[in-house]
């Protein structure tokens, strides 16, 4: 997939989760401030990547990701490295 579409699907699954327009959504906008996010939408948006993209998401780097842009590198990052998700 390319980073392009990464990046569209992103925003896609941030749309639907936050309420916010997908023109609204830059890779510049904080999830916090910006897109109303709280922990409880978070994790839908994690759990929505880890199954959109199967990837599995480390517990430990969700807190670090605050950006649209965190969002899509670390799914990027993921994806590359053959991260494919181990649960079923």
């Amino acid at each position: 997939m390319a980073k392009n579409d990464v990046e569209k699907e992103i925003i896609s699954i941030i749309s639907e989760i936050s309420g916010f327009d997908e023109e609204e959504i830059t890779p510049e906008k904080n999830f916090f401030e910006d897109l109303d996010v709280d922990s409880i939408k978070a994790i839908e948006i994690t759990v929505a990547l880890e199954k959109k993209f199967k990837i599995s998401v480390r517990d430990e780097d969700i807190p670090n990701i605050t950006t649209v842009r965190q969002a899509v590198d670390l799914v990027n990052q993921l994806l590359a490295s053959g991260n494919a998700d181990a649960k079923t």
